[in-house]
């Protein structure tokens, strides 16, 4: 390991105990910023109103750390909507988001357009198919950005147990992307959860940031913020286990695929000569190949977009 990066660890990477939430609360009083919680969520109405009811009850009734929480719907077919709204969130579709681009499938093009319909300095994330959901997931991560003015993006680290064996999930992160980090970005190596989808940033960062419209967009946003910031901005909490939906194995393939062409991209600005992914299946005349196409498309940075623009002088 560099030695910066073992540097980073001891003074980038904290435990949701380093802050206790008076000493948040007491910053945010402090420095006047406000914070938005955005989940971008696609069919996953048995657990976003369990998250959407803790984060409000814990960071908005009991102590007032988060100002607004959003949620985007990417276009359910279930409740989500309706669940999310009852236990107290706002809801936003995607397609109503910047109408004017049409939208593509993809969890950072929902990331993306979010930054259109939250107001927060600080931004948010946290995925909405997370169980046994704890606040400590939002406070941990603002913590940092509220009582250190040199930090501009944090994730989460936690454990991901699979099947009940503990530190077995996150196989795309160790299949792919920590290979990918260790040799091409070393910097980065000292993430445990690089691909994590709980995070928080400023959103002076954010606007700055392009946006891969799919599963390579926590990658992506970790190796442009490296180049735009700097390591030492970059920071990571411990906030205990992370317990979620697992997808199969030919769902993470595609996963792999499209992680793996948004570092192909930024390490040569160029493009696959085939952007595409062929699986197997069994059938009943052997196996079937199912070809996929893989994320091609990245969104410039918000700051581009006039609409975003006007916002921010309105």
């Amino acid at each position: 390991m560099l030695e910066e990066v073992e540097r980073w660890l001891s003074t980038r990477s904290w435990s949701v105990t380093d802050r206790p939430l008076h000493q948040i609360l007491a910053a945010k009083q402090r420095t006047g910023q406000s914070v938005s919680v955005v989940l971008p969520a696609l069919n996953e109405e048995e657990t976003v109103g369990d998250i959407v009811a803790i984060i409000r009850h814990d960071l908005m009734q009991q102590v007032p750390l988060v100002d607004e929480i959003v949620v985007v719907d990417s276009g359910s077919t279930d409740r989500t909507s309706e669940v999310a709204a009852a236990a107290g969130a706002r809801v936003v579709h995607r397609d109503d988001i910047l109408p004017r681009i049409p939208t593509v499938p993809g969890k950072g093009e929902v990331l993306w357009r979010s930054l259109l319909v939250t107001s927060g300095d600080i931004v948010c994330f946290i995925d909405a198919d997370l169980k046994e959901f704890s606040s400590d997931f939002v406070s941990g991560i603002v913590g940092p950005l509220l009582t250190d003015p040199g930090v501009d993006l944090v994730k989460a680290m936690y454990d991901r147990p699979l099947a009940g064996a503990a530190g077995q999930g996150g196989r795309v992160t160790e299949l792919m992307a920590r290979p990918l980090l260790n040799m091409h970005w070393p910097q980065l190596a000292g993430f445990v959860q690089p691909l994590g989808g709980e995070y928080a940033a400023r959103r002076s960062l954010l606007e700055q940031l392009p946006f891969p419209v799919g599963y390579g967009v926590e990658l992506g946003m970790l190796v442009d913020a490296l180049h735009l910031v700097g390591l030492d901005a970059l920071a990571q909490v411990d906030v205990g286990v992370r317990k979620h939906r697992h997808q199969d194995g030919q769902a993470l393939g595609r996963m792999s695929a499209a992680i793996y062409r948004t570092a192909q991209l930024r390490l040569a600005r160029g493009h696959l000569i085939r952007p595409s992914l062929t699986q197997f299946e069994r059938g009943e005349d052997g196996f079937e190949p199912r070809t996929f196409s893989v994320d091609t498309e990245e969104r410039p940075p918000m700051a581009e977009i006039a609409e975003y623009a006007s916002r921010k002088v309105a």
